[in-house]
């Protein structure tokens, strides 16, 4: 067989590729120059040179993979550990170079902790202060969600990068799912303890230092669970005024759904599923049951009963007079220093009887976690290992 000067092609029938093999005295020139890049591995099938070649972004694959062939030569380059280090550094990194990213959004949290702390300053044990207290819940925690907007545009902007690293196999997609989630953990500790300083004591909420911590937990989880929400639907969306759409709308209905605005008691059957998915319903209650769940705590006292009513104008001597002739009615002796309703009593009559504060905690980390798992099969099924 006469060696003609140009190349021997050679088709890969699985496939779409295509290996151009030099003549023969090309190989041999290649095994004493290894530094051009050219050599030989007797020991390296054809399939495991062709793996190697894509995990290096040098081919790129249009055959359909065939589970029973093996192959010798990994898939990615680094363990999974090494390129989680290598994403948190280079997130850490870009972090680092627009700092007023987090400065805007810390500087939100403590202007609406302020904002709160002054509106509800040093709420009083009174129905009005129960009134107050409910509205603060309420508002609070929604704030907590409405701030991780912010996180649809970071993934929005490295969707196309990400896209190409993929790729070339440069790393996993499990590992940017789990490092950004880490790295994320910081900034979100920092944003709950700066509101729930900022606020618990200056509203006068119950629970002393205990009540503080768990007061904290559950702002973090809020946080945690809303960043997660927020970024799996980054995933999902292709434009970010489409994203802020989509978060702002979702979460208005979580609000209403909430408990706040109707309690669960009154949300007719074919909407109360939305209620039991809201996020905000989780942390809404496990403050609200911080606050009011010790049996020992009076809010409304006597003539205090009538506060609200048509009847709250109606000068003190005279309610005593009403509570005198209650008492005759009822058999119960009602006087003005009498306790008519406690925590409890509030709990349920807000309809926040079935689940405990702390399994309300659990939920919301447990939602966090599912809208992670959720954004990982999110890039995994939206965005293919294909050249771009």
């Amino acid at each position: 067989m006469s060696h003609d000067p140009s190349p021997i092609r050679l088709g890969y029938m699985q496939g779409a590729f295509h290996v151009y093999l030099a003549k023969p005295s090309a190989f041999s020139w290649a095994r004493k120059n290894p530094r051009n890049g050219l050599s030989c591995k007797p020991n390296l099938s054809l399939k495991d040179a062709i793996s190697a070649s894509i995990s290096r972004g040098k081919l790129v694959s249009g055959a359909t993979n065939d589970s029973n062939l093996t192959s010798s030569v990994p898939t990615f380059a680094n363990p999974f550990w090494i390129e989680m280090i290598v994403i948190a550094k280079r997130s850490m990194t870009n972090s680092r170079r627009m700092p007023e990213l987090f400065g805007i959004r810390l500087g939100a949290v403590l202007v609406t902790g302020i904002i709160l702390a002054t509106m509800f300053w040093k709420l009083d044990n009174s129905p009005k202060g129960i009134q107050e207290r409910l509205g603060f819940f309420a508002f609070a925690m929604s704030t907590t969600f409405y701030t991780c907007a912010e996180a649809i545009p970071v993934f929005l902007q490295e969707r196309y990068i990400f896209m190409r690293e993929t790729a070339y196999n440069a790393y996993r997609r499990s590992s940017y799912v789990l490092a950004h989630s880490l790295i994320s953990i910081p900034a979100l500790v920092v944003l709950s303890i700066s509101f729930a300083a900022t606020t618990f004591w200056a509203v006068g909420l119950a629970g002393g230092l205990s009540g503080f911590f768990f007061f904290f937990l559950t702002i973090f989880a809020s946080f945690w669970a809303g960043s997660s929400f927020v970024t799996f639907l980054s995933g999902i969306v292709s434009h970010v005024m489409l994203g802020f759409t989509v978060v702002v709308a979702i979460l208005a209905y979580f609000l209403l759904f909430s408990g706040f605005f109707i309690s669960r008691d009154r949300i007719p059957l074919y909407w109360i599923w939305f209620h039991y998915i809201s996020l905000v319903k989780y942390p809404y209650e496990a403050v609200l049951q911080n606050e009011f769940d010790d049996p020992t705590k009076c809010f409304v006292r006597g003539v205090q009963m009538f506060d609200n009513t048509p009847l709250g104008a109606v000068p003190v001597s005279l309610k005593l007079k009403l509570l005198q002739s209650m008492s005759g009615v009822l058999g119960v002796d009602l006087t003005g220093s009498t306790c008519v309703t406690t925590g409890r009593d509030i709990l349920v009559q807000q309809g926040i009887t079935d689940i405990s504060k702390w399994n309300c905690l659990w939920i919301i980390i447990a939602w966090g976690f599912l809208f992670r798992i959720l954004f990982y099969f999110a890039l995994l099924l939206g965005s293919k290992n294909k050249r771009r």
